[in-house]
């Protein structure tokens, strides 16, 4: 009798394991066909979770000793997810949260997003996973952010994956006593002649601001990728630096002066 009871459960596990082996495939068959999918991991693990649970309610109406806790479990399951929802409301706002983001794809393993609540960035990254509770994202510092699905859900992303090219703003300010005119062709100069810069020649350098220690010029560097921006803006502002320095054009600084004054006062006996 004991070896039939044992045949049943090995069969039901086989069959478990069989099922997850094949979702597992099918999901990892579509991710390879088109990286867009690659926010389906997050399905992937919703249904084996699924798979189990249904594969051990049906093993437990295979036994009478567990037959009849099985029937009343699932009769009173309107009583367990109501305590189940209270208990851990959180986690569930998660799991939820993890649904719509799915549903919408805001962004998908791989993409390079920033996670901002107000002024306030959260997160700035690479996208390395998503998970039924939160996203993971790679920062350029190295360190692995987990960030809370509910979290990622109330804020405002931003994917630069959804954009053909990237713009980053270049600023920087000249002394009034500078030539203005020769330091922004210089900028709009080497902005054109960096080889990851695109459409430069459409942008022009603009006088942004009269500020109290100069004048601040602004113009726009645009590439193809975000690494390739770091990259440009890096190597032109060191190229600038060099340029201002053989025409005489001055980058200001703020300098703070102390004076220190005595008052001697007589003394009378």
């Amino acid at each position: 009798m004991w070896m039939n009871e044992l045949f049943k459960v090995g069969v039901f596990i086989v069959i478990g394991v069989v099922l997850n082996r094949i979702i597992d495939w099918i999901f990892d068959a579509i991710e390879e066909q088109n990286s867009e999918y690659a926010h389906l991991a997050f399905f992937k693990r919703v249904v084996n979770v699924v798979v189990i649970v249904v594969i051990v309610y049906s093993l437990a109406q295979q036994f009478e000793v567990t037959r009849e806790l099985s029937t009343a479990l699932l009769q009173s399951g309107s009583l367990i997810i109501a305590i189940a929802t209270f208990a851990a409301q959180h986690a569930l706002s998660n799991v939820i949260s993890g649904f719509s983001i799915s549903f919408t794809n805001p962004y998908s393993v791989g993409d390079k997003i920033r996670v901002t609540q107000g002024s306030s960035i959260i997160a700035e990254g690479i996208v390395t996973d998503i998970t039924l509770r939160h996203t993971i994202i790679n920062q350029y510092n190295g360190e692995s952010c987990i960030v809370p699905n509910s979290v990622i859900d109330s804020s405002v992303i931003t994917n630069t994956n959804f954009t053909e090219n990237v713009g980053n703003f270049m600023e920087v300010t000249i002394s009034f006593y500078s030539d203005i005119r020769k330091a922004m062709e210089i900028l709009q100069k080497i902005c054109i002649e960096h080889k990851l810069t695109l459409n430069t020649e459409e942008n022009t350098v603009t006088a942004k601001a009269i500020l109290a220690d100069g004048v601040a010029l602004k113009t726009t560097v645009w590439t193809k990728t975000l690494d390739d921006n770091f990259q440009a803006c890096s190597d032109i502002r060191i190229k600038l630096i060099e340029e201002f320095q053989k025409n005489n054009i001055v980058i200001p600084y703020q300098t703070v002066i102390v004076r220190h004054e005595e008052n001697n006062k007589g003394v009378s006996n």
